[in-house]
């Protein structure tokens, strides 16, 4: 896909906050060190849209961006870090489910885990959660440029078994680094985005 146009468009923590237009969104969600916004970036060709950082927990709002006036990439604050309290756990988790609860121009969420490691529990909620709301359940599997071509599938059956997916084409692994398997992900995006303008 040709991008032309890629920009953080609104940075929000509750519904009146969020774009208000009828745009199509694809939200990502994951654990706070898997990802997400090098993911972004390297899919739109930006190095610094979605701001990544070495400390995990960074992103604790949800990011709307804008992508060719045609959809938005929307990035859900991550997951699962421990280093936080409690409190603040427990408000993230409200954060992400009102989101996902509530908004209508949610068409699919994606969830990202790191190809080297056995998901989580949480993952395993997150992908539950993904599934029985009638979404795909596309899963990124990160970070593959980090392990050689030989486990690459190995890890994949572990995160097959571990999530209970049944159709491994819905697991793809993907390097921000060297884009392994971007144009598979963007084919991916684009039947989301086309089904719904049939809808």
């Amino acid at each position: 896909m040709k991008i032309v146009k890629a920009e953080l468009q609104k940075v929000a923590v509750e519904p009146k906050q969020y774009p208000m237009d009828k745009l199509p969104e694809i939200a990502f969600a994951g654990r706070s060190n898997v990802g997400k916004s090098s993911f972004i970036n390297s899919m739109v060709n930006r190095n610094n849209l979605a701001r990544t950082s070495n400390k995990p927990g960074k992103t604790r709002t949800i990011n709307f961006y804008n992508i060719n006036n045609n959809f938005r990439f929307v990035d859900l604050p991550g997951y699962g870090y421990a280093a936080v309290s409690k409190e603040e756990k427990v408000k993230w988790g409200q954060i992400i489910e009102s989101y996902l609860n509530n908004r209508e121009n949610l068409k699919e969420v994606v969830l990202l885990v790191d190809i080297r490691h056995e998901p989580t529990d949480d993952d395993l909620l997150m992908y539950n959660w993904i599934k029985s709301y009638g979404y795909r359940g596309i899963v990124i599997a990160t970070k593959s440029d980090k392990i050689s071509k030989g486990q690459i599938q190995k890890q994949l059956s572990i995160i097959k078994a571990k999530l209970g997916i049944e159709d491994m084409n819905n697991i793809i692994p993907y390097s921000s680094k060297n884009k392994m398997n971007k144009d598979k992900i963007w084919s991916l995006f684009r039947d989301v985005l086309e089904k719904t303008k049939d809808q």
